[in-house]
């Protein structure tokens, strides 16, 4: 691996009609679907207890920034920063109108874990999501979303981001993956690194069944969806 793809550098692209994000039709269906009023349709999304967060959240406004490498995780960062910084300079809103839900998933799920996760299990963190320490190729031991400039978030922190209201989800299958893969390189249990990164998430966060489940199901809720890739 160069050193170029171990220390990602920011760029912004919206993606649309890929993966899993919204499409037109999508958006118009979760308009529906959100007010109550389904059309000739008929179709009313079911309504399950795992979801029930994301209808409380946003007065106002609600976004979903789905990511799934570890470029995306940082530009997702750098998403939600504009977004508050948007509503607020151009419509003269806050930061409370809005549910604004950031999802790490694939690849960025390690950013999900707190400081103490890295510092213990950095090495095999930092081979999962390809990042290493800025300026050489030792592995990370404190989460790189929580630092300054270097990444892709641009400075833009897990931390500074809570503080602002902004929630976080993370996906409980890609845990699992992660879990096995530090097992692995520490000769370890699978099921108690999963339990001890499970009690070690980042503020502000739940794990969610699937991250690609969260970001799908937040439309159905009213979310905008916005997909932050590398």
């Amino acid at each position: 691996m160069s050193k170029d793809s171990k220390i990602l550098t920011p760029r912004r692209r919206f993606l649309t009609g890929v993966g899993v994000v919204a499409t037109g039709a999508t958006l118009a269906a979760t308009a529906q679907a959100s007010s109550h009023h389904h059309g000739e349709s008929g179709f009313t999304p079911a309504r399950h207890d795992n979801d029930a967060w994301l209808d409380e959240l946003g007065s106002t406004h609600r976004a979903f920034i789905d990511s799934s490498n570890s470029g995306g995780g940082g530009n997702a960062l750098r998403y939600a920063f504009n977004i508050l910084e948007g509503h607020q300079e151009g419509y003269g809103g806050s930061d409370s109108d809005y549910g604004l839900v950031v999802c790490f998933r694939h690849q960025s799920t390690p950013f999900g874990y707190n400081d103490a996760m890295w510092e213990k299990y950095g090495q095999a963190l930092s081979r999962f999501t390809g990042l290493t320490a800025p300026g050489g190729d030792e592995p990370l031991t404190v989460n790189p979303m929580n630092m300054g400039p270097g990444f892709s978030n641009g400075g833009n922190t897990i931390d500074s981001l809570v503080a602002r209201g902004v929630q976080f989800a993370i996906c409980n299958r890609a845990t699992r993956a992660v879990s096995g893969m530090v097992a692995r390189s520490t000769n370890g249990s699978a099921d108690e690194v999963y339990q001890e990164l499970i009690s070690n998430a980042i503020p502000s966060s739940r794990f969610v069944p699937a991250g690609v489940v969260a970001a799908t199901r937040s439309q159905e809720y009213g979310y905008s969806l916005l997909y932050a890739d590398a």
